[in-house]
């Protein structure tokens, strides 16, 4: 209900400053379109608000199908004059395919719609994408922790509502091990692909010592049997208990910094406890700079005392008069003065000075410390909802 009734309010204020301007001056369409973003897309990493206005054309593109809505009747209860020619994703042109599935271990998903452009993110085998566009054989997607950003064609299997709610409801097992195969045959002579942790297939037929598995994309292969779990005991034993995060984290003990890396081929800071957490049932923001924001604040003035295992440590440079606080880097606690964390290596830190991990770098850039188990926070989820069928529209 505050929802509701914060959104009609910003559309009186915005509908009242349309026509108070109208009645001075030319309206300005601009600052309306800024002050929706700032509402509803300050962060472009999840959310699409390019929309541009030339005095005469709206046009553009965005996501968000009800400010979109709103907008547009604020400009016309003013009375403005427009020809829009603003796109609302998913395109048309995607016709019904708005869904994927990632079909390779490690699916890279870039900042730009082509190879050379940085990488911004990864999502595992198995894993449902939300597809917004495309462009030449690259596809604007969305994934289930909402980053925005762009993948090969080569990586991913494309769905209707349909064909994606069917794919939700066939029995699926999870890989367990950091890393292995699925095999063309029970022999192993021939590989069909390669596998990491979290890796989500479809259960087919059980044998002696395989599982015979099918691949998003329709192919098929063996998994060692002992290597696989049933999706639903996966679930059941996932949890963010100290002992389950510790274990999880230190099995990744010296993967290598991969800038965008969010599995055990490489991470980055944030990569890194986003995989922890995703291995251990939950879903939490991509990057530092948005975890910080969920949970609950433990500590600003280091009383390590206070912490418990699993808490995010942040790091970076305080605000100052001229400039905000920057979130650069973040780690996981585990007890003893130490904390986990990706730079360089995934490592051990200590805040201890006698101890031979210690790390007076990232000690005098430290910010603060949240807690996000057990907290309340819009923006983690638990995995259980991740093959959640797709309500019909």
């Amino acid at each position: 209900m505050k929802s509701i009734l914060k959104s009609a309010l910003l559309l009186f204020l915005i509908s009242f400053y349309l026509v108070a301007c109208s009645q001075e001056k030319k309206t300005d369409v601009n600052q309306v379109i800024e002050t929706f973003k700032t509402q509803y897309a300050p962060d472009k990493r999840v959310a699409l608000w390019d929309i541009q206005w030339d005095g005469k054309n709206l046009t553009g593109e965005t996501n968000l199908e009800n400010p979109l809505t709103s907008f547009l009747t604020s400009l016309d209860s003013a009375g403005v004059e427009y020809q829009n020619q603003i796109k609302l994703l998913p395109d048309g042109e995607l016709e019904g395919k708005e869904y994927a599935i990632v079909t390779i271990s490690v699916g890279n998903i870039r900042s730009e719609p082509k190879h050379s452009a940085e990488l911004a993110t990864q999502a595992t085998m198995g894993t449902p994408l939300s597809v917004l566009k495309k462009q030449d054989t690259w596809y604007l997607i969305q994934t289930p922790e909402g980053y925005i950003s762009w993948i090969d064609a080569a990586g991913i299997a494309l769905m209707t509502e349909q064909e994606i709610n069917a794919w939700y409801q066939k029995e699926k097992a999870v890989f367990t091990p950091l890393f292995g195969h699925v095999f063309a045959s029970e022999s192993e002579a021939e590989i069909v692909s390669d596998l990491v942790a979290g890796n989500i297939l479809i259960a087919q037929n059980e044998f002696q010592n395989h599982l015979e598995i099918l691949l998003p994309d329709g192919r098929s292969g063996f998994v060692r049997k002992d290597q696989m779990m049933p999706y639903e005991e996966w679930l059941a034993t996932r949890k963010t208990s100290p002992e389950k995060l510790i274990q999880t984290a230190k099995s990744m003990m010296g993967v290598p910094y991969l800038w965008g890396g969010t599995s055990v081929k490489g991470v980055d800071c944030s990569g890194f406890t986003k995989t922890i957490y995703f291995l251990n049932g939950e879903i939490i923001p991509r990057d530092a700079s948005q975890q910080v924001h969920e949970g609950e604040e433990i500590d600003v003035n280091k009383n390590w005392e206070n912490l418990e295992v699993g808490d995010l440590l942040f790091f970076g440079s305080k605000a100052t008069a001229d400039s905000k606080e920057r979130v650069v880097h973040v780690g996981m606690w585990i007890g003893n003065n130490s904390f986990i964390h990706s730079r360089g290596r995934v490592r051990i830190s200590s805040f201890d000075p006698a101890s031979p991990d210690y790390d007076e770098y990232e000690l005098n850039r430290y910010l603060r410390t949240k807690r996000i188990i057990g907290k309340e926070s819009k923006n983690i989820r638990n995995i259980e909802g991740l093959f959640e069928s797709i309500p019909n529209s």
